[in-house]
């Protein structure tokens, strides 16, 4: 079984004009960033079936507050025994509290927080009563961690940040994507590593971590029961960031762990019986 733990897809009528915003800001001088599926569900749900993926975590992000609402009701809509589906809120909200129960009401499997995007740092004050919240729900949140190309320069989310909120809520439960910290994987190693209440994926770490003994370390660092498969789809894919994994010599009860079995444990108490 494979499980990606960090896929986007978006509603059908925005899905073609999504992709192409974002590829041109993921882009560098030599064009757009490539994207492997159109980031409509029916297609990504192909994409699946070709890659080998037996089910995935999709990824919506409240990126502006008018957005909130239409966001969760998307992400509910497409929640079902092949997809998990994480909700949003966004930080300047004034009904963010009371939007995190009608995530926890609909059903969806927890939070996704992109700092950029939404325009905070992970460990401002104004987060707290959010983070509660979202601990007194028993909401896991994923977290864009590192860099990121909308504003390449300004990191919201560094692994020292994402330490801070971790000692701060020990009872929420942290996903920290892109192995702990895009493009700052020495800060991973040094701050996040070995946290009980702190999950990696390794979603987009192909295109970024060319070091595998790092990435070994990492894995190994922090506790192969406490990382998930994920590739960022569709700016991502399996095969890609497969590669890494075929290759850290891990056991294949690890292996296993790390494909689908952690995030099926992760999950489990949140899927309808």
């Amino acid at each position: 079984m494979k499980i990606d733990f960090h896929v986007h897809l978006f509603p059908d009528a925005l899905a073609v004009k999504t992709i192409e915003k974002l590829a041109r800001i993921a882009g560098d001088e030599n064009g757009d960033a490539p994207h492997y599926t159109d980031g409509t569900l029916r297609g990504t749900l192909e994409k699946m079936d070709v890659w080998g993926v037996d089910r995935a975590v999709t990824q919506h992000i409240a990126t502006s507050v008018h957005a909130m609402h239409k966001v969760n009701d998307f992400a509910a809509s497409v929640r079902s025994e092949r997809l998990y589906a994480f909700g949003s809120v966004h930080p300047d909200a004034p009904d963010a509290l009371e939007e995190l129960e009608r995530i926890r009401a609909l059903g969806l499997d927890g939070v996704k927080l992109h700092p950029d995007y939404q325009n905070f740092f992970v460990d401002e004050e104004r987060m707290a009563s959010i983070y509660e919240k979202m601990a007194q729900l028993h909401l896991l949140v994923l977290f864009h961690a590192g860099w990121d190309p909308l504003s390449p320069e300004l990191l919201h989310a560094e692994p020292e940040r994402l330490a801070h909120v971790a000692e701060g809520f020990p009872e929420m439960t942290i996903i920290a994507a892109h192995l702990g910290g895009m493009r700052c994987y020495d800060q991973v190693e040094k701050h996040l590593l070995g946290r009980k209440n702190v999950y990696l994926d390794t979603a987009m770490t192909a295109a970024y971590l060319h070091d595998e003994a790092q990435f070994v370390r990492v894995l190994r660092g922090h506790g192969l029961d406490r990382v998930l498969f994920a590739t960022d789809c569709p700016w991502s894919n399996p095969e890609r960031e497969l590669h890494l994994l075929d290759n850290a010599g891990l056991t294949q009860q690890e292996y296993d762990a790390v494909t689908y079995g952690n995030a099926l444990r992760l999950l489990s108490s949140n899927r309808p019986q």
